[in-house]
């Protein structure tokens, strides 16, 4: 079994990656449930709504999100590990300056992570998923052999730089979006994966959110004496969603007074030193710069992104690889049923990409909108449907509309319910309304978005309904937004 130590390796670096991701989103959880009932006891509308923020401190929630920094973060480090170990045992034959700087790269990650302030949880990513992959596997890797076996190592890598450099062609502003309308939610399974992405995802992105990327964000003041200056303060920062709550609920700032001065905490720490006028002149500018230097974790959100833009599917690949050679190798010798593993997955792969590009139809392809609209693919409607909010026409003058509301395609009604953002019919806010209880979230979601792009005020009762309603958090969020766009703003307290 040692031609699958690296397998082995990479599985037990992801297990570690899973308890730690666990545990990080399971306090992060724990901190804003905490956050979110000082909110709620101030009297203020609370994103996520009451149905969600009671699963807030379960385990189910932490570990579902946890899975996005596993196969992400853990997937990454786990990945770049297993490469540094090869190199420097098979390349380098474990040379000791190659051991150096390897050991400083390392340790720059490390101390890159906790530059802006010491982040635990971030700092045992980096610690015990490297440590368990090297470990186990400097345990169980192979022997070094005489004979060179290049072959077999070049086409794994030839392999995933074909299928690296063919995405690369699609590499646009609407990527994402596009592979989740042509190959998640077009199919069953797809749209199982879609679904639970957008169930648990908002769960980890609240432990490494910036300040300014919160929905809401709690704040307390201690020692302000005038009354009209806190109450000015109060004011003022509810245009930035910032609530003021008692008690000793955990909040995300604190605002004191030093002489004539306002100081800004967070936790611990000291941010800014602000006279009054100042903040009053420029509070946008001051919370923004108070939201950079309190942010922890600028380099884990970078370094998060480019594990899933890289880690991820390389993992997948990996998945898949071993997969098949496990199946070929019942019939077949290691080396063969490696090429052939690797062979097959390459073929899924262009396979894949073949249909993405078939099915991927841009908007400036589109000729007539009308006949897109009318068109029996779905995609051509898609893409109709982009043109036509991109260019601000109006979706009811085409006779295609009414029966696209009720379409069988989730990209059609998503699509269709953003074009009703930019329609100005009186009748189509009914259609908007009706989105609004669509039973996928992304169409919900995108309603809400329409109806706080349109600027009808009306809208803002309906919405506050549907926030309390709701149990799906990504909608809420997008409800919120919409609120906030019409002009609407959380109540002062009394």
């Amino acid at each position: 079994m040692k031609q699958y130590s690296y397998a082995a390796a990479a599985l037990l670096g992801l297990g570690v990656a899973q308890i730690l991701a666990t545990v990080q989103v399971y306090l992060s959880n724990v901190r804003l449930y905490r956050t979110l009932l000082g909110v709620s006891d101030a009297g203020y509308l609370t994103i996520p709504n009451q149905r969600i923020m009671q699963t807030l401190p379960d385990l189910a929630p932490a570990f579902f999100g946890g899975l996005f920094f596993t196969v992400s973060v853990g997937a990454f480090i786990a990945l770049l590990c297993l490469g540094a170990v090869w190199l420097w045992d098979r390349l380098f034959c474990r040379n000791r300056h190659v051991t150096i700087f390897l050991i400083a790269i390392w340790a720059g990650c490390l101390v890159t992570a906790n530059i802006r302030g010491v982040d635990l949880m971030v700092s045992l990513y980096f610690i015990f998923v490297p440590c368990a992959v090297l470990s186990l596997t400097l345990r169980i890797m192979p022997a070094r052999s005489r004979k060179k076996k290049w072959k077999e190592g070049v086409v794994h890598v030839v392999s995933v730089l074909i299928l690296a450099a063919l995405w690369v062609t699609q590499m646009d502003s609407h990527l994402l979006l596009d592979v989740r309308d042509h190959l998640l939610v077009s199919n069953r399974l797809g749209t199982t994966i879609n679904d639970f992405y957008y169930t648990y995802t908002l769960y980890p992105a609240e432990a490494f959110k910036s300040l300014d990327q919160k929905m809401v964000k709690a704040y307390r003041l201690e020692g302000i004496q005038d009354k009209s200056v806190a109450g000015s303060i109060e004011r003022r920062l509810l245009n930035y969603d910032y609530l003021r709550v008692e008690g000793d609920s955990p909040v995300d700032m604190t605002i004191s007074q030093k002489g004539a001065f306002l100081v800004f905490s967070n936790g611990n720490r000291n941010i800014l030193e602000v006279a009054p006028p100042a903040f009053f002149s420029e509070t946008g500018k001051i919370l923004r710069e108070f939201s950079a230097r309190s942010d922890m974790h600028r380099f884990f959100r970078q370094f998060t992104f480019y594990s899933l833009l890289i880690g991820f599917p390389v993992t997948l690949y990996l998945f898949f690889l071993l997969l098949f050679r496990a199946l070929a190798g019942l019939f077949l010798s290691m080396e063969v049923s490696s090429m052939f593993a690797s062979a097959l997955c390459l073929a899924m792969g262009i396979a894949l990409f073949a249909f993405f590009v078939q099915s991927r139809v841009k908007s400036a392809a589109i000729g007539d909108v009308a006949s897109a609209l009318e068109s029996e693919r779905w995609q051509e409607r898609v893409a109709g449907l982009k043109l036509i909010e991109k260019e601000g026409t109006e979706v009811s003058d085409f006779q295609a509309y009414r029966r696209m509301i009720k379409s069988p395609h989730i990209a059609v009604r998503y699509w269709l319910a953003r074009s009703l953002g930019v329609s100005r019919n009186p009748e189509t806010y009914d259609d908007l309304l009706g989105l609004l209880n669509d039973p996928h979230p992304n169409v919900v979601s995108m309603a809400f978005f329409a109806l706080g792009k349109r600027g009808d005020t009306r809208a803002i009762s309906v919405i506050l309904t549907h926030i309390g309603l709701s149990d799906h958090w990504y909608s809420q969020w997008y409800a919120y937004r919409a609120l906030r766009r019409l002009g609407w703003k959380q109540t002062v307290l009394p």
